[in-house]
C-alpha cells in the first residue's frame, strides 16, 4: 500500500509537470495575432495561423486591426454579419483598412501618399509610404517619418456606431472607415489620447474651428446623428 501510495503521487507529479509545460504554449498561441508581412491580420481561428513564420504579434485582433492590418477577405463579410447582432461595438465592424485598387496599397498608405507635401518615399515593394512630408492639422507640427503618424478618424468609428452606424450596412460601414474624407495623418499620441470621443469632449490642440466644421460635414453626408452636437460656431471662438 506504501508503494501504490508512492507511485499515485510521482504520477500526479508528472501529470502536473506536463501540463504546465504543454499547457502553457497553446494558450499564448490562442491570445496571438499575427500580422502577416502582406498586411493580413490572423487569429488563431484562421487556416492559415500555424503556417505563418514571420510575422509581427498583437495581443487582441483589435490592436492588429488599429495599427493598419486587415482581416482575411474570407473573414471580412462573415465577421461584420455577426457582430452587427450585437449593440457593442468593436473595430472589426468596420472591417480594417482595406486595398481598393488591388495594388497592395491599403487606406493607410494611400492616405499617407495623397496628403504628403512632397513626392512620398516607398518601400522596395511600393506597398508602404515610408517617408514623405505631413503637416499635422492637430498641432501644425511637420513630420517626415510615417512610422510616427496615426491616420486618424475625424469621426470615430465607435462614435459613428453609437450614433447610428450600428444599423448600416457593411458596405457603408467599410466605406466611411476607409475614406480619406474622414481621415488625417497626425501624432499618434493625440490619436490615441482622443480614442473615440466626439466633439463635446475633445478637440485637437490647434485648428479646433476647422476640425468641428470638417466633424459635422462628415455626420451630414453619412446621415449619423447630430442631435447632441453644437453648431460647429461654438467651437471657433475656443
Amino acid at each position: 500500500m506504501l508503494f501504490r501510495g508512492w507511485m499515485v503521487r510521482i504520477i500526479f507529479c508528472i501529470l502536473m509537470v506536463v501540463t504546465a509545460f504543454f499547457g502553457a504554449a497553446p494558450a499564448f498561441s490562442e491570445g496571438v495575432v499575427k500580422l502577416s508581412k502582406s498586411g493580413v491580420c490572423h487569429s488563431s481561428e484562421s487556416p492559415h495561423f500555424e503556417k505563418i513564420k514571420t510575422f509581427t504579434p498583437f495581443s487582441s485582433l483589435q490592436n492588429c486591426l488599429e495599427a493598419g492590418g486587415r482581416l482575411p477577405r474570407q473573414r471580412n463579410a462573415q465577421i461584420a454579419r455577426n457582430d452587427t447582432k450585437s449593440k457593442e461595438y468593436n473595430r472589426s465592424h468596420f472591417g480594417g483598412w482595406i486595398d481598393a485598387d488591388s495594388d497592395c496599397q491599403n487606406t493607410r498608405h494611400e492616405v499617407l501618399a495623397l496628403q504628403s507635401t512632397v513626392a512620398p518615399v516607398w518601400s522596395a515593394d511600393g506597398c508602404r509610404v515610408i517617408h514623405g512630408r505631413w503637416i499635422s492639422a492637430y498641432t501644425g507640427n511637420i513630420h517626415s517619418d510615417a512610422s510616427r503618424l496615426d491616420i486618424d478618424h475625424v469621426v470615430p468609428l465607435a462614435w459613428a456606431w453609437m450614433h447610428g452606424a450600428s444599423q448600416w450596412p457593411e458596405t457603408k460601414r467599410i466605406k466611411f472607415s476607409n475614406d480619406p474624407a474622414n481621415l488625417l495623418p497626425v501624432e499618434a499620441s493625440l490619436n490615441r489620447s482622443k480614442g473615440a470621443l466626439g466633439l463635446n469632449d475633445w478637440l485637437p490642440p490647434k485648428n479646433k474651428c476647422q476640425y468641428a466644421a470638417r466633424f459635422h460635414r462628415i455626420v451630414r453626408l453619412y446621415g449619423l446623428d447630430t442631435s447632441d452636437l453644437p453648431s460647429p460656431d461654438a467651437y471657433c471662438n475656443q
